[in-house]
C-alpha cells in the first residue's frame, strides 16, 4: 500500500491511497464467490451459475461488493499507517476500482488541531458568587401560590390579572373572517394581540366591542405580517384570581411540611443548591474564557456543525415535550446555522482545549471513579450496578461518562490553580 498525506489546513488532511493489484484481485475473487453463491438465473440452480454468466449478468454486483468490503478496509489501514484520527467520515474522491488493477482514491478528512498549550495555570479570573436573597425564597413561595390559584366568576368589568372567556371574530384585510368560541386567556400576560387585550379591559360579561388592529411585522403567520384588520370581542365570563392564604395549611398542601416555616426552609435549601451550581458554572465559564483568550486555534468544521445539530435537536425535543410538533414549524435552518455557529465553535474549542490539558496533566478518571459514578447512577435508578455498566457500555454512555468526569477533573484543576478575584 502507498499512502501520501497532504496538509490542507490546521484541521484538514488529504490522503492519497493506492493498494496493490494483487490485493484487489483477491478481493474480486472473494466477491465473485459470494455473489456466485447467491446468484439466480433461469435454467440454473442457486449457487450453480457459471462464472462466465456471473461476469456477464452480475458484474456490477461484484464491483459493488468489492467496493463495500475493500475500500473501508484499505482506508482503515491507511489511517493506521499515518496515525491520523479523523473526527468525521471521509470525503472519498477520485476512486478508481477495476479488476486486476490498483485501487486508488483520495480521502479528505478532518482531524483535531494540534494545540500548542501556553500558560493555563495561574489564570487571572474575576468572579463574584451571587448570594441567595430572602426575596427569592418569597418569590418561589408566591410562584407556588400562583400555581394553586383558583378563578371565581365575578360580576364586574375585566381587569389585569383576570381570566376572561370570550367569543371573537377576527377579519384581516383581504382575508376571510375567523371565529373562535369560548376562548380564554389571562389579561396582562401578552398572550393575545395588544389591541384585543385593551378592548377587553373594562368589559363585563355580555358586553362587546369592535376595534381596529395591526399584526406585527414578525408575526408567526407569514400571511398576516404587517396586515391591518378588524376584531369584534364579546366577553362571556370574567373570573378573578384567588390566591391561597399563606399559612401552615398551605404548606401542608405542598407536601410533608407541618408549617410554613418548614416549607420555606426546604425551598431555601433547594434554591441555595441551585445557586451554588449557578455560581460554580459561572466560575467555570470565567476560567474557560480566560483560557481561550490566551489560546488561538482552529477547529474542525464538522465538529462545529455536529454541535449545531445537537442544539437544534435539543430544541426540537423540548418542543415535543411541550406538546408542539416541530415538523409543523417554519424552521429557517440557514438563519439558525448563522445564529448558532459562533456559540457552537466556542463549545468545540472549550472541549478541545480541556481535552489537551487533561492529556498533558494526566487527569483521566480511574476505573474506581468511573465505577463510583456508575454506582451512583445505579442507586438512583434502583438497578444493579453491573447491569447498569453493561448497558452503558453497549450504548456508548460509559465513554460519555468518562469524558464528563475527565472534564470535571480538568476544571477542578484549573480553578484550583487560578488567581480568582471578586
Amino acid at each position: 500500500m502507498k499512502v501520501a498525506v497532504e496538509e490542507m489546513g490546521a484541521c484538514k488532511r488529504r490522503l492519497q491511497v493506492e493498494e496493490a493489484p494483487e490485493v484487489v484481485a483477491a478481493a474480486w475473487e472473494k466477491a465473485f464467490n459470494r455473489v456466485q453463491r447467491e446468484a439466480r438465473l433461469p435454467g440454473f440452480r442457486k449457487g450453480k451459475v457459471p462464472r462466465s454468466m456471473i461476469k456477464l449478468h452480475f458484474s456490477d454486483d461484484v464491483k459493488q461488493e468489492v467496493a463495500r468490503s475493500l475500500i473501508p478496509e484499505v482506508y482503515r489501514q491507511a489511517l493506521d499507517e499515518t496515525r491520523l484520527k479523523p473526527v468525521e467520515e471521509p470525503d472519498l474522491q477520485e476512486v478508481t476500482l477495476e479488476e486486476n488493477a490498483p485501487l486508488s482514491f483520495s480521502a479528505v478528512v478532518e482531524i483535531k488541531p494540534a494545540i500548542a498549550l501556553g500558560a493555563y495555570t495561574g489564570l487571572g479570573v474575576t468572579h463574584a458568587p451571587k448570594p441567595l436573597g430572602e426575596e427569592e425564597v418569597d418569590e418561589a413561595i408566591n410562584h407556588f401560590r400562583e400555581q394553586h390559584a383558583e378563578f371565581r366568576a365575578v360580576e364586574r368589568t375585566a381587569d389585569l390579572g383576570d381570566l376572561v372567556i370570550m367569543d371573537y371574530t377576527l377579519t384581516p384585510e383581504g382575508m376571510d373572517a375567523r371565529e373562535e368560541k369560548d376562548y380564554s386567556f389571562l389579561l396582562g400576560q401578552g398572550s393575545v394581540l395588544p389591541e384585543i387585550e385593551e378592548a377587553v379591559i373594562g368589559l363585563a360579561a355580555g358586553a362587546s366591542r369592535t376595534i381596529r388592529l395591526k399584526f406585527a411585522e414578525d408575526h408567526r403567520n407569514e400571511a398576516l405580517r404587517g396586515k391591518s384588520g378588524e376584531a369584534t370581542v364579546m366577553v362571556k365570563e370574567v373570573k378573578e384570581k384567588i390566591l391561597p392564604a399563606l399559612d401552615d395549611e398551605f404548606a401542608k398542601g405542598m407536601g410533608a411540611f407541618e408549617t410554613l416555616d418548614a416549607l420555606k426552609e426546604a425551598l431555601r435549601k433547594d434554591l441555595q443548591a441551585r445557586r451554588d451550581r449557578e455560581n460554580r458554572n459561572g466560575l467555570e465559564d470565567a476560567v474557560v474564557e480566560a483560557l481561550l483568550a490566551s489560546h488561538d486555534f482552529q477547529v474542525p468544521e464538522s465538529l462545529v456543525l455536529r454541535q449545531v445539530g445537537h442544539q437544534i435537536e435539543h430544541t426540537r425535543e423540548r418542543l415535543r415535550r411541550q406538546g408542539v410538533n416541530p415538523d409543523q414549524l417554519p424552521w429557517d435552518y440557514k438563519k439558525l446555522l448563522e445564529d448558532l455557529k459562533p456559540g457552537a465553535e466556542k463549545a468545540v474549542k472549550r472541549a478541545l482545549i480541556l481535552e489537551a490539558i487533561a492529556e498533558k496533566e494526566g487527569l483521566a478518571p480511574g476505573e474506581e471513579q468511573v465505577d463510583a459514578e456508575v454506582e451512583r447512577i445505579a442507586q438512583a435508578s434502583q438497578r444493579p450496578a453491573p447491569a447498569v455498566k453493561r448497558m452503558m457500555e453497549q450504548s456508548g454512555d460509559l465513554d460519555s461518562l468518562r469524558y464528563s468526569l475527565r472534564e470535571a477533573r480538568t476544571l477542578d484543576f484549573l480553578i484550583e490553580k487560578a488567581q480568582i478575584t471578586a
